[in-house]
């Protein structure tokens, strides 16, 4: 049974795999040419472990600035992980200590991956799947600081990789569920936050807007 686990939550990990493999590898090319060795890469992505504010905290500590600012923006840039973590409330608190570790470890792709699970042993995969797609965030960014200037090709628009993961897990989705209008209100509801609150702020008010209506729409079912 164990092995069935494992291998269920490695063969849903490998579009993470994809994703992290290279976009860690363009964070530990960055950390090397600011002057940051490979153990720093390690253990900022092994305390840290959030790609987004993990880039911007390159310029953070080469500019010196203050830890509180680092503090708030942290919270700000992964607040959406906190609508994230009402999905698997239920499923978190029959995991025990391992609830912790998947606090920690709860990231955009595991969230996504995690959402595609099915009912059966899902507490005992998303352990294993958080766990793998950890060991590939750091495993790239080792490779990066290891690599640095020795890789003769232009790095820009690596992180895109990323996109092309949600697209084709969205494009999943789509294919699984039933109702489709949920899809379209979420759609719609992202587009007009994105244009009134441009691309750097647009993320949580679309969040809490879907959030919102939801919430709503399960209360009138009730």
């Amino acid at each position: 049974m164990k092995k069935e686990i494992l291998k269920t939550a490695f063969i849903k990990s490998i579009p993470i795999l994809c994703s992290y493999i290279f976009v860690g590898m363009a964070y530990g090319l960055m950390m090397n040419e600011a002057g940051f060795y490979w153990w720093h890469t390690l253990l900022i992505s092994l305390v840290i472990y959030t790609g987004a504010f993990q880039f911007l905290l390159i310029s953070f500590l080469q500019t010196g600035t203050p830890l509180l600012t680092i503090c708030l923006s942290a919270l700000l840039i992964n607040s959406r992980q906190l609508f994230y973590s009402l999905t698997f409330i239920d499923d978190f608190n029959r995991m025990g200590k391992k609830k912790w570790y998947m606090i920690h470890t709860l990231t955009d792709e595991t969230y996504a991956v995690n959402c595609t699970l099915p009912s059966q042993n899902k507490k005992d995969i998303m352990p294993w799947i958080a766990f793998f797609s950890r060991c590939y965030w750091m495993i790239g960014g080792l490779l990066g600081s290891f690599i640095g200037n020795l890789v003769p090709w232009n790095l820009e628009g690596i992180d895109f990789c990323m996109t092309a993961l949600f697209i084709i897990i969205l494009m999943d989705q789509c294919k699984k569920i039933e109702n489709q209008k949920i899809a379209c209100i979420g759609f719609i509801v992202g587009i007009l936050c994105l244009l009134l609150f441009g691309t750097r702020q647009f993320m949580l008010p679309s969040l809490i807007l879907t959030s919102f209506f939801l919430l709503y729409r399960s209360w009138r079912e009730i």
